[in-house]
């Protein structure tokens, strides 16, 4: 209580972040054409055509910083109580798990991972949004929520069989990717032999069907119970 990770010393920049730091604005005004990323790859070329002296400047100033840093992390760390400490190793780990679970996502998006499966309920929200009541978007989906609780099974059959066949699209576009991931060497990426979908028959996925549905709506439940909160 009291203290803050936001306090904490913050890491110096490495030479060559400093080197992009102190002389982006420069290429900027004499590349005024190019996109970020392409100042930025212009801005690597220039440091890695950098004479060896001139770096050597810059990393003098990383290790002055460093020292300076290391001394003000150690003046930090000794006004800390134990259960601060451990608040803010516990808020730490937390925001570096974040971090890499963002990080894991984007690559899939890179690679191409497939969509998941929509439900039938997820269907019928995206159809029926636009039109449904409701000034904020928490009070629509309550209200479609509502409705597709009121639905009968004979209505609410279409959207749970667009949710089967968008089930089998994405184990389709699954197994093609999984294969292209083998090729790249990306094995990690791959279902493990509990997590691939067990073949259902036709009986089976019926009796499923109904404790799916509920599945999907107790879900939608606590969305709605935290937004209204």
């Amino acid at each position: 209580r009291g203290i803050s990770s936001d306090q904490r010393p913050k890491r110096p920049l490495t030479a060559y972040f400093r080197f992009l730091k102190e002389n982006r604005s420069v290429f900027r005004q004499k590349n005024p054409e190019m996109n970020t990323m392409e100042l930025v790859k212009k801005i690597a070329g220039a440091w890695k055509e950098l004479p060896a002296s001139q770096k050597q400047a810059y990393e003098e100033a990383r290790k002055t910083d460093w020292r300076r840093y290391e001394e003000q992390l150690a003046a930090y760390k000794a006004q800390l109580s134990p259960a601060q400490a451990a608040a803010l190793k516990e808020e730490r780990r937390k925001r570096l798990a974040k971090r890499r679970s963002f990080r894991a996502k984007r690559e899939l998006t890179v690679l191409g991972k497939p969509k998941r499966p929509r439900s039938g309920f997820n269907i019928f929200v995206s159809e029926n949004f636009q039109e449904s009541e409701g000034i904020s978007p928490a009070a629509k989906l309550k209200q479609l929520f509502d409705t597709w609780r009121k639905l009968s099974s004979s209505q609410k059959q279409p959207y749970l069989q667009l949710a089967e066949d968008d089930k089998v699209r994405y184990d389709n576009e699954m197994k093609s990717w999984e294969a292209k991931m083998v090729e790249l060497g990306r094995e990690d990426l791959i279902r493990s032999g509990k997590q691939r979908p067990k073949k259902v028959t036709a009986e089976t996925a019926k009796k499923a069907e109904p404790a799916k549905a509920s599945s999907h709506e107790n879900k939608a439940k606590l969305k709605l119970k935290k937004s209204e909160e």
